[in-house]
């Protein structure tokens, strides 16, 4: 028992010179160049298609491959296995591992002779995406202290939405600068700048305290908390780490499978995670980011328009996510949620209707005034709340796998529908697919209202004791608050 024991006698390091807001800005920073490159890798391919379906003589099959081969197998690879490598070799291995991936397949994209090439980098590329999805809410959420949380995680989420306005932007300047359709080999290029930038960030910052006890290294979590944390702070959170830690120590050493099959509640958790992943995509925020260019020259914008016109929705993105962030500081996560769903499934009854108007500038207009509405409400209430909900949700035993099981079911839900939709448009019709979007809304706003509890304000070690009594109990399905 000396092993649990030790916290109680772990030394108090200094920490060095740098205050803790110094040091928790900067890791924020550094940490969430990985919500950058996410939303840069996953946007770019919008403007780059207009491009590629020329120079590589793209069909339907293979436009959609090359969009969904980032995304399945490649994000939802990453996402699976990002998280249990976070938990067994760290966040921050976890995160420098991604970094090279970042590296060597943003090279590998722009280089790439031909489709087969390109798509098996998309894939690899995907992993990187789908292990930052994870791992990056991850660690900010277990560095953050509880006051600040929300806002140090939703950085992540406003660097994502930087992250596709600048491949909006850079897609429009460099389709201007260059007059090739190998244009596209510099629009996915590019983002190798920011993944160096990542890659020696993350080399240069600790682990989180969090990780840190689950391995019995008290001096380094004690030491970590004492950077990123006030003092008083500090002590406090230590000593809940501590508690719940030595709790688990107790337990016999096993498996994720079998620590889940002995704990019926903690697989409800995940289930509620996975379920809220998928909702987040059934959005249609991924139509807007991969085909927002297609969808508005096919509605009667120029090539060039359309892609200015993309870059008016990176904007509202920016603007959105800072608004959802200030909101977050006034009105509780479930609420937020609830107001997304609602205002997602009314925008795209708005595109409905709109669809069935005939053909027109004025239609053309309203068409992005609609996907900018499914923007509003996507980014200022789901998108600052999504990641922070699923970073707090889950049980130290647990999260990073739990996490990864749920950005697992997210990057699944977005390859099939960033997959299908052009299909299903041209099959069915752009109003029934925008009917079913907003049925989608409907029913996710339903399921938040009944299983997503109020996670504001506590800290990780609170909320997993309440969320152990809560559906450990035989009412476990009763609806939360």
């Amino acid at each position: 028992m000396t092993q649990i024991d030790a916290p109680t006698r772990a030394p108090a390091p200094s920490g060095g010179h740098e205050d803790s807001r110094t040091f928790l800005f900067r890791l924020t920073a550094i940490a969430s160049l990985g919500g950058l490159l996410f939303g840069f890798d996953t946007g770019v391919i919008a403007g780059a298609l207009v491009y590629l379906r020329e120079d590589l003589a793209l069909t339907t099959l293979t436009e959609g491959l090359l969009v969904t081969s980032l995304l399945f197998p490649g994000a939802t690879a990453g996402a699976l296995l990002g998280g249990p490598i976070a938990d067994r070799l760290g966040r921050k291995r976890s995160l420098v591992i991604s970094g090279v991936v970042f590296v060597v397949s943003t090279a590998a994209c722009a280089l790439a002779p031909d489709v087969p090439t390109l798509v098996l980098s998309r894939v690899a590329l995907g992993y990187a995406v789908g292990a930052a999805s994870v791992v990056v809410p991850l660690y900010l959420a277990e560095m953050a202290p509880a006051s600040q949380r929300g806002r140090i995680v939703t950085v992540n989420q406003l660097m994502l939405v930087i992250g596709l306005f600048l491949a909006f932007v850079m897609n429009a300047v460099l389709a201007n600068l260059i007059d090739s359709q190998g244009v596209w080999r510099f629009m996915l290029g590019i983002a190798v700048i920011p993944a160096v930038a990542f890659l020696l960030g993350m080399m240069s910052l600790p682990d989180t305290p969090r990780w840190y006890a689950s391995k019995q290294r008290w001096a380094e979590a004690r030491e970590t908390l004492e950077r990123a944390h006030p003092a008083e702070q500090a002590a406090q959170e230590y000593r809940q780490i501590t508690e719940l830690v030595q709790a688990d120590s107790k337990q016999p050493k096993t498996s994720v499978l079998a620590v889940l099959k002995s704990s019926p509640w903690m697989k409800r958790l995940i289930l509620v995670g996975i379920v809220l992943a998928v909702a987040q995509q059934t959005t249609g925020i991924n139509v807007v980011m991969y085909y927002a260019p297609t969808v508005l020259e096919t509605s009667g914008f120029t090539r060039s328009a359309s892609l200015l016109a993309s870059v008016t929705v990176g904007i509202a993105m920016i603007v959105f996510t800072v608004l959802g962030m200030w909101i977050l500081g006034l009105m509780g996560r479930r609420r937020m949620m609830l107001l997304g769903f609602g205002g997602v499934a009314a925008s795209h009854l708005g595109l409905l209707a709109v669809y069935l108007l005939p053909s027109s500038t004025l239609r053309s207009s309203l068409i992005l005034v609609f996907m900018l509405l499914v923007t509003a409400f996507m980014v200022t209430f789901l998108g600052t709340t999504g990641f922070i909900v699923l970073s707090e949700l889950f049980p130290l035993p647990i999260r990073g796998f739990a996490m990864g099981a749920s950005l697992g079911g997210l990057w699944v839900a977005n390859a099939l529908i960033s997959f299908l939709f052009p299909i299903l448009a041209e099959s069915l019709g752009s109003v029934t697919v925008f009917g079913g979007f907003m049925v989608l809304n409907v029913l996710a706003a339903l399921f938040a209202f009944r299983y997503i509890p109020e996670t504001k304000g506590r800290t990780l070690e609170e909320l997993e004791v309440d969320l152990r009594e809560r559906y450990s109990a035989p009412s476990a399905t009763r609806p939360v608050g």
